[in-house]
């Protein structure tokens, strides 16, 4: 993601400045992995909890150092918070966490997650991550979904990198035995 990455830094620079271009700019480069990241982990609410977890990037956007892929991360921090913040009120726990680099270069092309994930419509690709447990699910959201590096996803969700390699290992290959078997109910 580094050209990606670059121009999201420099839109994030100009924003920080004033720029209600940049920040415009900004909101259309990180919002769609965001929103499917939050969705993932809420559901039907995520339009919401995305639109919170906005208005805080806005507010704290002057607060923000680094480049573009720490403000991805930082960004999922956020969301992250105010998802789990909603969950806790709605008193229903989250179905998703950890992913690491080397979990998604998985030995064979048919097994990697990328096409595997591809292959399939966005609902229904939620709702097998929905499916699996709590820190695998999570783990491939911020992976695949948002394109977190796996030092980037372990510290977003507060774990160590072998733990979130672990969880992002069982996960993919759970959502590929789905796969095999043909579908989200299995």
């Amino acid at each position: 993601m580094g050209a990606y990455d670059a121009e999201l830094g420099a839109a994030v620079e100009r924003a920080q400045r004033g720029d209600e271009v940049a920040f415009a700019r900004v909101y259309r480069l990180v919002h769609p992995g965001l929103f499917g990241y939050v969705r993932g982990l809420v559901g039907d609410d995520a339009e919401d909890v995305a639109a919170d977890a906005w208005l805080e990037i806005a507010r704290d956007l002057g607060r923000f150092r680094g480049d573009g892929a720490g403000f991805r991360a930082w960004t999922a921090t956020i969301a992250r918070h105010r998802a789990l913040d909603h969950l806790r009120r709605l008193k229903r726990s989250p179905r998703t966490s950890g992913i690491e680099q080397d979990a998604l270069d998985l030995p064979s092309g048919q097994d990697t997650a990328a096409e595997a994930l591809e292959s399939l419509s966005t609902e229904r690709t939620l709702a097998m991550i929905r499916g699996l447990p709590r820190e695998q699910a999570e783990a491939v959201l911020l992976r695949v979904v948002v394109g977190l590096d796996g030092p980037a996803t372990a510290r977003v969700l507060g774990k160590r990198p072998g733990a979130v390699r672990t969880a992002a290992y069982r996960g993919l290959r759970k959502l590929a035995g789905r796969l095999a078997q043909g579908g989200v109910g299995r």
